[in-house]
């Protein structure tokens, strides 16, 4: 059974010295800039710069970086493939117009990945809390849901293999294997909502919804480099958008 995929780093890396907030600042900014962007000069720009970032985010071996891409990357090829096959445009057009979706996909969803990759649940629901002012409710709820999710995975692949010890398998049969997928989608999906239950009780009858406000034993600072990542952030931004006026491909969505 392969080992489950862990939310967390699992030792400091460089990029965990940023605060959560501040990476979630950045993403913000290059999300706002990507949604305006219909160009593809100014992804491949900012796709470039969150490249160079993956090994900040303890992200080197090519298995890891498949490990948490490969749904990111099947979306972005999906989404190519759609537009360059019913898209209104012909030829070279048509595949500049799937390249321009995919490689926005591509930077879109990134920033998350590194993001995850780098920082604990546990600091991110810290500095949530304390800087954003996110309810704690939410803030822990969203943390425990976190904490639940590689148990998703660990859970699925135990599905399978008792499946297919008791003689349960779609062979090479697609419709056989879609119905068996479903199936198992569906046990899985009953299962986490009984724990997702059990979860909320338990949280309950810890006082985590006494509406008693709650203080913080970790804390969350913000320091000088939060500042300056967020700056280098807004930088890059205005580099992307600068290189595609310069080479003429600026096209915003809503011209």
């Amino acid at each position: 059974m392969s080992a489950p995929l862990s939310l967390g780093p699992a030792r400091p890396v460089p990029l965990s010295a940023v605060n959560p907030v501040a990476q979630l600042t950045a993403v913000v900014v290059v999300t706002v800039v990507l949604l305006i962007c219909g160009d593809l000069v100014t992804p491949l720009v900012v796709l470039a710069a969150e490249l160079a970032l993956l090994p900040a985010a303890g992200l080197t071996r090519p298995a890891d970086i498949a490990r948490r891409t490969w749904p990111l990357l099947l979306s972005a090829a999906g989404i190519t493939w759609v537009n360059v096959a019913f898209g209104s445009l012909d030829g070279a057009a048509a595949w500049q117009s799937g390249a321009t979706w995919g490689v926005r996909v591509i930077a879109l969803a990134l920033p998350g990945v590194l993001l995850v990759a780098s920082t604990d649940p546990v600091r991110l629901a810290d500095a949530l809390t304390l800087h954003w002012r996110v309810s704690t409710r939410f803030g822990y709820g969203a943390l425990a849901a976190l904490r639940l999710v590689p148990l998703l995975a660990t859970e699925w692949e135990s599905i399978r293999l008792a499946r297919r010890a008791r003689g349960v398998d779609a062979g090479r049969n697609p419709v056989a294997g879609a119905r068996l997928l479903a199936g198992t989608a569906f046990t899985l999906l009953v299962g986490a909502l009984r724990r997702a239950t059990r979860l909320a009780t338990a949280m309950d009858a810890r006082g985590f919804d006494s509406g008693v406000a709650r203080s913080n034993a970790r804390g969350s600072v913000l320091r000088p480099l939060d500042g300056w990542f967020v700056a280098g952030a807004v930088l890059l931004c205005a580099a992307a958008v600068t290189a595609s006026v310069l080479t003429g491909a600026w096209h915003p969505v809503f011209s």
